[in-house]
């Protein structure tokens, strides 16, 4: 007869295997939210199922109500008792994900989310066989644990055109936030991935071969001399914000300025596209910005010059393009 262990992880499986099939279909515009449940129900189920093996089953009840079946979060808590642990990080961000309201998802959710979402599927299947015995690989193959994700950049511009500004507001806020939490994380919270192309002389020695079209729309350019841009442009959005947010208060200018209107800025001045005010770099499918003085002191003067009616007229502005 299956006890409750067994039943739990065998649902543990069940759901894991439904997130992972919901994702990988194509035909699918708002996986995220799906692949978030299945995935937070098989992380409840799994723990569960250890929790009971390890502890007893009255281990997964409140003391207080015995009819009643802890949180997720209170498994991580106790299983994962270390608070800066990545693999603890990764899940907690998957949680707020799947408590999201559903009207701020969008499609370009899974362009910020992938890199956690793809380490927790990993995550998952490791801990499964440590605390199991249970190798995932058997029900399913293990190409089929990689997520499919559209490799499109997300632009800000963009999302401000397409979206309400609430809307807008969170998305842009929580890609910023990502993308920085990826860029200093490791494989257990985020897996991140990273191409370099060297040139060499030898063309034997090369992995793939390329060539110069004098024709082509795209322009390439080798760098010779390389400057640090932890130097040259030293700044994530956060700093900028917190910088120009300090200097129009000393200027007596009373002006409501976040990340939704800092992009504003960033989308009709295309700062991410002059090398004089943003350095842009690339981690996995996202890409990764910095920014100089320069950027900082363009935006405040140009609030200075109409401090009244400029991000009415951004607003405008980039709605008609």
């Amino acid at each position: 007869m299956e006890n409750t262990a067994d039943r739990l992880l065998n649902k543990s499986v069940e759901a894991f295997i439904m997130g992972i099939e919901i994702y990988n279909k194509p035909t699918i515009k708002y996986r995220v939210e799906g692949f978030s449940f299945f995935i937070c129900n098989a992380w409840e189920l799994m723990l569960k199922s250890y929790m009971i093996k390890r502890e007893g089953k009255d281990s997964i009840y409140y003391p207080d109500n015995p009819n009643r079946t802890i949180t997720l979060e209170n498994c991580i808590n106790r299983v994962f008792t270390n608070n800066k642990d990545p693999l603890r990080i990764n899940l907690e961000k998957i949680i707020e994900l799947r408590n999201t309201s559903t009207h701020f998802i969008t499609e370009e959710y899974e362009m910020v989310y992938i890199p956690l979402l793809q380490a927790c599927v990993v995550n998952f299947s490791e801990k499964i066989m440590q605390y199991h015995d249970f190798d995932i690989t058997t029900l399913i193959p293990q190409n089929f644990l990689t997520l499919n994700v559209s490799m499109q950049a997300i632009e800000n511009s963009t999302i401000i055109a397409k979206y309400p500004e609430e809307i807008a507001n969170k998305l842009i806020t929580i890609n910023e936030d990502m993308t920085e939490l990826v860029a200093n994380s490791n494989s257990k919270l985020a897996l991140k991935i990273e191409h370099y192309h060297y040139i060499v002389k030898d063309k034997n020695k090369a992995t793939s071969l390329v060539g110069i079209d004098k024709s082509a729309d795209a322009k390439v350019k080798i760098v010779k001399e390389m400057k640090d841009p932890n130097s040259t442009h030293p700044y994530n959005a956060k700093h900028c914000i917190s910088t120009i947010k300090s200097q129009l208060k000393r200027n007596a200018i009373d002006l409501a300025f976040n990340q939704y209107t800092f992009q504003l800025f960033v989308a009709y001045y295309g700062i991410k596209s002059n090398e004089q005010y943003c350095f842009v770099y690339t981690s996995g499918n996202m890409n990764l910005y910095s920014y100089s003085q320069q950027a900082i002191d363009l935006i405040v003067n140009e609030i200075k010059n109409d401090p009244e009616n400029i991000i009415q007229n951004l607003k405008e502005s980039i709605k008609k393009r």
